[in-house]
Protein backbone atom coordinates (compact mmCIF):
# COMPACT_ATOMS: atom_id res chain seq x y z
CA UNK A 1 0.00 0.00 0.00
CA UNK A 2 2.85 2.36 0.78
CA UNK A 3 4.32 1.90 -2.69
CA UNK A 4 0.88 2.29 -4.27
CA UNK A 5 0.48 5.72 -2.64
CA UNK A 6 3.93 6.71 -3.83
CA UNK A 7 3.05 5.64 -7.38
CA UNK A 8 -0.19 7.63 -7.25
CA UNK A 9 1.69 10.67 -6.02
CA UNK A 10 4.27 10.27 -8.80
CA UNK A 11 1.52 9.93 -11.40
CA UNK A 12 -0.17 13.11 -10.15
CA UNK A 13 3.19 14.92 -10.26
CA UNK A 14 3.82 13.76 -13.84
CA UNK A 15 0.34 14.90 -14.84
CA UNK A 16 0.94 18.37 -13.39
CA UNK A 17 4.30 18.61 -15.18
CA UNK A 18 2.65 17.52 -18.43
CA UNK A 19 -0.02 20.20 -18.11
CA UNK A 20 2.64 22.84 -17.37
CA UNK A 21 4.77 21.83 -20.37
CA UNK A 22 1.72 21.76 -22.63
CA UNK A 23 0.77 25.28 -21.58
CA UNK A 24 4.35 26.47 -22.06
CA UNK A 25 4.57 25.01 -25.57
CA UNK A 26 1.25 26.64 -26.48
CA UNK A 27 2.53 30.03 -25.38
CA UNK A 28 5.79 29.56 -27.28
CA UNK A 29 3.87 28.60 -30.42
CA UNK A 30 1.72 31.69 -30.13
CA UNK A 31 4.82 33.86 -29.67
CA UNK A 32 6.42 32.40 -32.80
CA UNK A 33 3.19 32.98 -34.74
CA UNK A 34 2.93 36.60 -33.63
CA UNK A 35 6.59 37.20 -34.51
CA UNK A 36 6.07 35.71 -37.97
CA UNK A 37 3.02 37.88 -38.58
CA UNK A 38 4.93 40.97 -37.47
CA UNK A 39 7.80 40.28 -39.87
CA UNK A 40 5.39 39.53 -42.71
CA UNK A 41 3.85 42.95 -42.16
CA UNK A 42 7.24 44.72 -42.00
CA UNK A 43 6.60 45.99 -38.48
CA UNK A 44 9.29 48.30 -37.18
CA UNK A 45 10.41 48.36 -33.59
CA UNK A 46 7.68 50.82 -32.63
CA UNK A 47 4.92 48.94 -34.42
CA UNK A 48 4.73 51.21 -37.46
CA UNK A 49 4.29 49.66 -40.91
CA UNK A 50 5.85 52.34 -43.08
CA UNK A 51 7.47 50.00 -45.56
CA UNK A 52 6.37 46.84 -47.26
CA UNK A 53 8.17 43.54 -47.08
CA UNK A 54 10.44 42.70 -49.97
CA UNK A 55 9.43 39.08 -49.48
CA UNK A 56 5.86 39.67 -50.56
CA UNK A 57 4.78 37.36 -53.34
CA UNK A 58 3.91 38.80 -56.72
CA UNK A 59 0.28 37.82 -57.20
CA UNK A 60 0.77 37.45 -60.94
CA UNK A 61 3.83 35.19 -60.91
CA UNK A 62 3.74 33.57 -57.48
CA UNK A 63 7.41 34.47 -57.00
CA UNK A 64 9.04 37.05 -54.71
CA UNK A 65 8.63 40.43 -56.37
CA UNK A 66 11.10 43.24 -56.80
CA UNK A 67 11.59 45.66 -53.94
CA UNK A 68 13.64 48.63 -52.81
CA UNK A 69 15.78 48.33 -49.68
CA UNK A 70 17.05 51.39 -47.80
CA UNK A 71 20.82 51.27 -47.22
CA UNK A 72 21.46 54.81 -45.96
CA UNK A 73 19.58 57.95 -44.96
CA UNK A 74 21.95 60.81 -44.08
CA UNK A 75 23.81 63.58 -45.89
CA UNK A 76 27.22 63.07 -47.53
CA UNK A 77 29.23 63.61 -44.33
CA UNK A 78 27.55 60.68 -42.53
CA UNK A 79 26.51 60.26 -38.91
CA UNK A 80 28.70 60.72 -37.02
CA UNK A 81 29.75 63.49 -39.36
CA UNK A 82 33.41 63.94 -40.16
CA UNK A 83 35.20 66.17 -37.61
CA UNK A 84 32.02 67.15 -35.74
CA UNK A 85 31.35 66.99 -32.00
CA UNK A 86 27.69 68.12 -31.98
CA UNK A 87 25.30 66.19 -29.75
CA UNK A 88 24.03 63.99 -32.58
CA UNK A 89 27.53 63.05 -33.74
CA UNK A 90 28.86 62.39 -30.25
CA UNK A 91 25.84 60.23 -29.45
CA UNK A 92 26.40 58.24 -32.65
CA UNK A 93 30.08 57.74 -31.80
CA UNK A 94 29.25 56.27 -28.41
CA UNK A 95 26.13 54.34 -29.42
CA UNK A 96 26.38 52.33 -32.66
CA UNK A 97 22.58 52.07 -32.77
CA UNK A 98 22.43 55.81 -33.50
CA UNK A 99 24.84 55.70 -36.43
CA UNK A 100 23.46 56.16 -39.92
CA UNK A 101 24.94 55.53 -43.36
CA UNK A 102 24.99 57.97 -46.28
CA UNK A 103 21.82 58.05 -48.41
CA UNK A 104 21.55 55.03 -50.72
CA UNK A 105 18.95 52.57 -52.03
CA UNK A 106 19.18 49.06 -53.44
CA UNK A 107 16.76 47.83 -56.10
CA UNK A 108 16.45 44.08 -55.49
CA UNK A 109 15.18 41.22 -57.65
CA UNK A 110 15.24 38.15 -55.39
CA UNK A 111 13.89 35.72 -58.00
CA UNK A 112 16.82 36.57 -60.27
CA UNK A 113 19.34 37.08 -57.47
CA UNK A 114 20.11 40.61 -58.70
CA UNK A 115 20.56 43.95 -56.95
CA UNK A 116 21.44 47.44 -58.17
CA UNK A 117 22.52 50.44 -56.09
CA UNK A 118 21.26 53.98 -56.45
CA UNK A 119 24.42 56.00 -55.79
CA UNK A 120 27.83 54.84 -54.60
CA UNK A 121 28.49 56.38 -51.18
CA UNK A 122 31.46 56.65 -48.81
CA UNK A 123 29.77 53.85 -46.83
CA UNK A 124 29.67 51.44 -49.77
CA UNK A 125 31.64 48.69 -48.00
CA UNK A 126 28.92 48.31 -45.37
CA UNK A 127 26.15 48.82 -47.89
CA UNK A 128 27.42 46.01 -50.13
CA UNK A 129 27.20 43.72 -47.09
CA UNK A 130 23.54 44.72 -46.71
CA UNK A 131 22.58 43.12 -50.05
CA UNK A 132 24.51 39.87 -49.72
CA UNK A 133 21.28 38.02 -49.02
CA UNK A 134 20.10 38.81 -52.57
CA UNK A 135 21.55 36.20 -54.91
CA UNK A 136 24.50 33.84 -54.63
CA UNK A 137 27.87 35.22 -53.53
CA UNK A 138 31.20 33.40 -53.04
CA UNK A 139 32.47 32.65 -49.56
CA UNK A 140 36.05 32.88 -48.44
CA UNK A 141 37.22 35.31 -51.11
CA UNK A 142 36.50 38.72 -52.68
CA UNK A 143 33.23 38.89 -54.61
CA UNK A 144 34.10 40.46 -57.96
CA UNK A 145 30.40 40.84 -58.80
CA UNK A 146 28.76 42.12 -55.59
CA UNK A 147 25.97 44.03 -57.37
CA UNK A 148 24.56 44.13 -60.89
CA UNK A 149 24.69 47.85 -61.54
CA UNK A 150 24.75 51.38 -60.14
CA UNK A 151 22.44 54.29 -60.93
CA UNK A 152 24.10 57.64 -60.22
CA UNK A 153 22.21 60.80 -59.32
CA UNK A 154 25.07 63.34 -59.45
CA UNK A 155 28.76 63.99 -58.81
CA UNK A 156 28.86 65.14 -55.18
CA UNK A 157 31.07 63.01 -52.95
CA UNK A 158 28.32 61.32 -50.95
CA UNK A 159 26.76 59.95 -54.13
CA UNK A 160 29.80 59.11 -56.22
CA UNK A 161 32.98 58.49 -54.24
CA UNK A 162 32.13 54.86 -53.43
CA UNK A 163 32.44 54.05 -57.12
CA UNK A 164 36.21 53.91 -56.57
CA UNK A 165 35.81 50.70 -54.54
CA UNK A 166 34.91 48.86 -57.74
CA UNK A 167 38.40 49.63 -59.06
CA UNK A 168 41.68 47.72 -59.20
CA UNK A 169 42.71 48.49 -55.60
CA UNK A 170 39.56 46.97 -54.10
CA UNK A 171 36.76 44.86 -55.65
CA UNK A 172 38.06 45.03 -59.26
CA UNK A 173 34.75 44.36 -60.99
CA UNK A 174 34.33 43.51 -64.67
CA UNK A 175 31.92 45.45 -66.92
CA UNK A 176 29.74 46.70 -64.05
CA UNK A 177 26.92 48.76 -65.63
CA UNK A 178 26.80 52.35 -64.37
CA UNK A 179 23.70 54.27 -65.45
CA UNK A 180 24.19 58.03 -65.65
CA UNK A 181 23.53 61.11 -67.76
CA UNK A 182 25.81 61.98 -70.71
CA UNK A 183 27.26 64.89 -68.74
CA UNK A 184 28.09 62.61 -65.80
CA UNK A 185 29.62 60.08 -68.22
CA UNK A 186 31.85 62.79 -69.67
CA UNK A 187 32.98 63.74 -66.18
CA UNK A 188 33.85 60.12 -65.33
CA UNK A 189 35.75 59.58 -68.58
CA UNK A 190 37.69 62.83 -68.23
CA UNK A 191 38.73 62.79 -64.57
CA UNK A 192 40.76 60.44 -62.40
CA UNK A 193 40.45 58.07 -60.76
CA UNK A 194 37.14 57.35 -62.49
CA UNK A 195 38.70 57.32 -65.98
CA UNK A 196 40.80 54.30 -65.01
CA UNK A 197 37.67 52.36 -64.06
CA UNK A 198 36.31 53.06 -67.53
CA UNK A 199 39.58 52.25 -69.33
CA UNK A 200 39.98 48.95 -67.46
CA UNK A 201 36.31 48.10 -68.10
CA UNK A 202 35.75 47.68 -64.40
CA UNK A 203 32.66 49.80 -65.10
CA UNK A 204 30.71 50.29 -68.33
CA UNK A 205 28.84 53.60 -68.67
CA UNK A 206 25.20 53.34 -69.77
CA UNK A 207 24.24 56.87 -70.75
CA UNK A 208 20.63 57.93 -70.22
CA UNK A 209 19.31 61.37 -71.10
CA UNK A 210 17.27 63.03 -68.32
CA UNK A 211 13.68 62.01 -68.91
CA UNK A 212 14.61 58.65 -70.45
CA UNK A 213 13.10 55.39 -69.21
CA UNK A 214 15.06 52.15 -69.18
CA UNK A 215 14.61 48.65 -67.72
CA UNK A 216 16.56 47.77 -64.58
CA UNK A 217 15.08 44.31 -64.05
CA UNK A 218 12.08 42.14 -64.90
CA UNK A 219 8.95 44.29 -64.85
CA UNK A 220 10.70 47.36 -63.39
CA UNK A 221 11.68 50.52 -65.25
CA UNK A 222 13.61 53.56 -64.08
CA UNK A 223 12.96 57.05 -65.41
CA UNK A 224 15.58 59.70 -64.72
CA UNK A 225 14.15 63.11 -63.82
CA UNK A 226 16.15 66.32 -64.20
CA UNK A 227 16.63 67.89 -60.75
CA UNK A 228 17.81 71.46 -60.11
CA UNK A 229 20.88 71.38 -57.87
CA UNK A 230 24.46 72.64 -57.61
CA UNK A 231 25.80 71.13 -60.82
CA UNK A 232 29.50 71.92 -60.60
CA UNK A 233 30.72 68.71 -62.27
CA UNK A 234 27.61 67.07 -63.69
CA UNK A 235 23.89 67.51 -63.86
CA UNK A 236 21.58 65.97 -61.23
CA UNK A 237 18.73 63.50 -61.59
CA UNK A 238 16.26 61.65 -59.42
CA UNK A 239 14.76 58.29 -60.32
CA UNK A 240 11.15 57.20 -60.70
CA UNK A 241 10.92 53.41 -60.33
CA UNK A 242 7.80 51.67 -61.64
CA UNK A 243 7.01 48.02 -61.02
CA UNK A 244 3.96 45.77 -61.28
CA UNK A 245 2.92 46.48 -57.67
CA UNK A 246 3.95 50.06 -56.94
CA UNK A 247 5.94 53.12 -57.99
CA UNK A 248 8.59 55.01 -56.04
CA UNK A 249 10.25 58.41 -56.62
CA UNK A 250 13.74 58.98 -55.21
CA UNK A 251 15.07 62.56 -54.98
CA UNK A 252 17.73 62.67 -52.23
CA UNK A 253 19.34 65.98 -53.23
CA UNK A 254 17.66 69.03 -54.76
CA UNK A 255 17.36 72.78 -54.65
CA UNK A 256 14.11 74.32 -53.43
CA UNK A 257 10.91 72.91 -54.91
CA UNK A 258 10.28 76.43 -56.28
CA UNK A 259 13.17 75.83 -58.69
CA UNK A 260 11.39 72.88 -60.32
CA UNK A 261 9.74 73.53 -63.68
CA UNK A 262 6.77 71.32 -62.70
CA UNK A 263 5.15 71.67 -59.28
CA UNK A 264 6.09 68.75 -57.04
CA UNK A 265 2.45 67.71 -56.42
CA UNK A 266 2.07 67.26 -60.18
CA UNK A 267 5.28 65.22 -60.38
CA UNK A 268 3.89 62.91 -57.68
CA UNK A 269 0.59 62.20 -59.43
CA UNK A 270 0.22 58.41 -59.54
CA UNK A 271 3.33 57.83 -57.40
CA UNK A 272 2.83 55.50 -54.41
CA UNK A 273 5.97 56.34 -52.41
CA UNK A 274 8.13 59.47 -52.50
CA UNK A 275 11.56 59.51 -50.82
CA UNK A 276 12.63 63.13 -50.77
CA UNK A 277 15.43 65.47 -49.71
CA UNK A 278 15.18 66.07 -45.95
CA UNK A 279 18.60 67.64 -45.41
CA UNK A 280 17.33 70.38 -43.09
CA UNK A 281 14.22 70.43 -40.93
CA UNK A 282 13.62 74.17 -40.53
CA UNK A 283 15.31 77.56 -40.54
CA UNK A 284 15.83 77.24 -36.76
CA UNK A 285 18.51 74.68 -37.54
CA UNK A 286 20.66 77.28 -39.28
CA UNK A 287 21.21 80.25 -36.93
CA UNK A 288 23.01 83.16 -38.52
CA UNK A 289 22.47 81.85 -42.06
CA UNK A 290 20.55 83.64 -44.81
CA UNK A 291 17.77 81.18 -45.60
CA UNK A 292 17.89 82.23 -49.27
CA UNK A 293 21.41 80.75 -49.43
CA UNK A 294 20.16 77.33 -48.33
CA UNK A 295 19.16 75.65 -51.55
CA UNK A 296 17.72 72.49 -50.06
CA UNK A 297 13.97 72.52 -49.40
CA UNK A 298 13.23 72.59 -45.68
CA UNK A 299 11.26 69.62 -44.41
CA UNK A 300 8.67 72.00 -42.98
CA UNK A 301 8.18 73.53 -46.44
CA UNK A 302 7.82 70.11 -48.06
CA UNK A 303 5.20 69.07 -45.50
CA UNK A 304 3.20 72.24 -46.15
CA UNK A 305 3.42 71.71 -49.92
CA UNK A 306 2.47 68.02 -49.85
CA UNK A 307 0.11 68.02 -46.88
CA UNK A 308 -3.09 67.67 -48.96
CA UNK A 309 -1.59 64.85 -51.04
CA UNK A 310 -0.44 62.91 -47.96
CA UNK A 311 -3.77 63.40 -46.17
CA UNK A 312 -5.56 62.01 -49.22
CA UNK A 313 -3.63 58.74 -48.79
CA UNK A 314 -2.56 58.68 -52.43
CA UNK A 315 1.18 59.07 -51.76
CA UNK A 316 3.36 58.18 -48.78
CA UNK A 317 6.26 60.58 -48.18
CA UNK A 318 9.56 59.76 -46.44
CA UNK A 319 12.55 62.02 -45.83
CA UNK A 320 16.17 61.01 -46.45
CA UNK A 321 19.63 62.66 -46.75
CA UNK A 322 19.31 64.22 -43.27
CA UNK A 323 22.12 66.54 -42.21
CA UNK A 324 23.81 65.67 -38.92
CA UNK A 325 22.27 68.83 -37.41
CA UNK A 326 18.70 67.80 -38.26
CA UNK A 327 16.53 67.46 -35.11
CA UNK A 328 14.44 64.81 -36.88
CA UNK A 329 17.33 62.41 -36.20
CA UNK A 330 16.04 62.21 -32.63
CA UNK A 331 13.50 59.38 -32.79
CA UNK A 332 11.80 60.65 -29.62
CA UNK A 333 11.91 64.34 -30.45
CA UNK A 334 9.00 66.73 -30.91
CA UNK A 335 9.84 67.11 -34.62
CA UNK A 336 9.25 63.41 -35.26
CA UNK A 337 5.99 63.51 -33.37
CA UNK A 338 4.84 66.54 -35.36
CA UNK A 339 5.83 64.94 -38.68
CA UNK A 340 4.14 61.64 -38.01
CA UNK A 341 1.07 63.43 -36.74
CA UNK A 342 0.72 64.85 -40.24
CA UNK A 343 1.47 61.55 -42.00
CA UNK A 344 5.15 62.13 -42.90
CA UNK A 345 8.08 59.91 -41.88
CA UNK A 346 11.86 59.82 -41.68
CA UNK A 347 13.23 56.96 -43.76
CA UNK A 348 14.75 54.06 -41.80
CA UNK A 349 17.71 51.96 -42.85
CA UNK A 350 16.65 48.41 -43.64
CA UNK A 351 13.15 49.52 -44.62
CA UNK A 352 11.78 47.88 -47.78
CA UNK A 353 9.17 48.92 -50.35
CA UNK A 354 7.57 46.60 -52.90
CA UNK A 355 7.72 47.55 -56.58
Amino acid sequence: MKWAHVEDDNREGRDRIGLFLGALLTRLSLAVLVTAVCFAGSCSGDGRQNGRSGGEKDAASGSPGAFVRVLGTVQDGGLPHAACTCSHCEAARHDPARRRWVACLAVCFPSEGRALLIDATPDIRTQLDQVRDVGQHPNGRTDRHPVDGVLLTHAHIGHLIGLGFFGFEAVHTKDLPVFCTPRMAMFLRSNGPWDLLVQRREIVLREQQPGASFPVGPGVTATSLAVPHRDEHSDTVGYLLRGPRASLLYVPDTDSWRAWTRPLPQVLEGVDVAILDGTFYSANELPGRDISEVRHPLMTETMTLLGPLVRSGRTRVFFTHLNHSNPALDARGKEIRAMEGHGFHVLEEGQEFAL
